[in-house]
């Protein structure tokens, strides 16, 4: 009885295929004794229930942070410019990555195995590679983008569209090259979802090499080395014009200093006067009794003239010019601080997201017990990215911010009627 129910199992197990319908692949080392069960098994409805609503809410948080990202753009003329174009289409890649790759990477989590076609899977697989890649290589392009904006002015006023088409162009072309492979044939047999249960990405050695250096390493190797570049030039630029400051002899400040109210000639500005005047740093420090030193009115007459004025001055408006100095160096050093921690959480958020993923992605062919729940945990944080790029990008930018608060208020629709 027991070899009679096996073969008929077996039988009714290859007429129907592996992916017929709704028929549920065997797991491997699955007993060929159990009956045949129609449509995907799922996990446990303690695990489905509250994984499909948080990784759902990320799904759709990810939607429409890039939809919205997309109509600012498309809707407010102050950002229609070229600098845009990469944002526009980094969003694009994103939005894709929402749309065609983690609802199915959802399906994928909530059951036990793909109970889908293998050209599905192979599908699935492409365009995971090619949105996920090409949104890594757009960050590529705007760290390229800014390099040029801040070693050459020239490019700010001069950036053409062409420029930027071009940069976009090969961010998708690199995605398509690193993806395609998987459909003209660059495959292990082994991980067809027919025989193993399982979509996964190409576990072949050279291939795995080939795609993580294409879509990760090489990208962000390059994009540390720019970014450190940016850097620099602009420490040195903020440095070079405290020394020039430091060392030039002589600087024009517009002081308000209270003006001498005895000794003065009749019609002699009294009370509060803009005095503008050229200070020598050095006689501050070490001429004209020093800036802290008062001021001595007295010898000031009638025929006092307005050169003598502004020397008897001098002393305050020193102390003052060093006043405008100080704030100004502040200034400058909480703008280099910014900067420093803009390009920290730029290139910080995505390091943290795809690191851990391209690293299990590179050890899978020589590890094979890796979990499958840390596999399920690093793709997931990579995916998280996508959900980051729109707030990262747009969050410290006041008119992203404010084109936002009109899609809300609907204010573009009334404008329109």
């Amino acid at each position: 009885m027991y070899i009679m129910e096996t073969n008929i199992t077996a039988a009714l197990s290859s007429l129907m295929g592996p992916h017929n319908g709704t028929t549920m692949s065997p797991i491997p080392g699955e007993d060929l004794t159990t009956p045949l069960v129609f449509g995907p098994q799922v996990k446990s409805l303690d695990f489905v229930v509250p994984t499909t609503i948080f990784l759902g809410l990320m799904v759709l948080a990810t939607i429409i942070g890039n939809v919205f990202v997309i109509a600012a753009i498309l809707l407010e003329k102050n950002l229609q410019n070229v600098a845009n174009y990469l944002i526009l289409s980094l969003a694009v890649a994103d939005l894709m990555v929402a749309t065609l790759v983690m609802p199915l990477s959802i399906l994928n989590e909530v059951t036990k195995s793909w109970f889908l076609q293998n050209e599905v899977c192979d599908m699935w697989i492409t365009f995971d590679m090619l949105c996920c890649t090409a949104s890594i290589l757009h960050l590529v392009a705007i760290s390229v983008d800014r390099y040029w904006a801040v070693t050459n002015i020239d490019y700010v006023r001069n950036r053409s569209a062409k420029t930027i088409l071009i940069m976009i162009a090969i961010a998708w072309f690199v995605g398509l090259c690193v993806s395609m492979p998987r459909l003209l044939g660059w495959r292990n047999p082994e991980n067809v979802p027919s025989k193993s249960g399982m979509c996964m990405i190409n576990q072949d050695i050279l291939y795995t090499f080939f795609s993580t250096g294409g879509a990760f390493y090489v990208p962000t190797i390059i994009m540390l080395i720019i970014y450190v570049k940016i850097y620099q030039v602009a420490r040195s630029r903020i440095r070079k014009k405290n020394f020039i400051k430091k060392h030039s002899k002589k600087q024009k400040y517009v002081i308000t200093v209270p003006s001498p109210t005895n000794g003065l000639p009749e019609g002699a500005p009294n009370g509060i006067t803009e005095t503008s005047i050229m200070i020598d740093e050095t006689s501050c420090v070490n001429g004209l009794n020093g800036c802290s030193d008062k001021n001595d009115n007295s010898k000031l007459s009638a025929n006092t003239s307005s050169e003598e004025v502004k020397l008897a001055l001098l002393p305050n408006a020193c102390v003052n010019a060093a006043k405008a100095k100080k704030q100004k160096e502040k200034l400058e050093m909480k703008r280099e601080r910014k900067a420093a921690r803009t390009l920290g959480i730029i290139t910080g958020a995505y390091i943290v997201c795809w690191l851990p993923f391209f690293i299990i992605a590179l050890l899978n062919p020589f590890v094979a017990n890796i979990p499958n729940s840390l596999n399920s945990v690093v793709l997931w944080l990579g995916y998280f990215n996508s959900l980051l790029n729109p707030v990262i990008y747009t969050i410290f930018n006041p008119e992203f911010r404010n084109a936002f608060q009109k899609i809300l208020f609907g204010k573009y629709r009334r404008r329109r009627n």
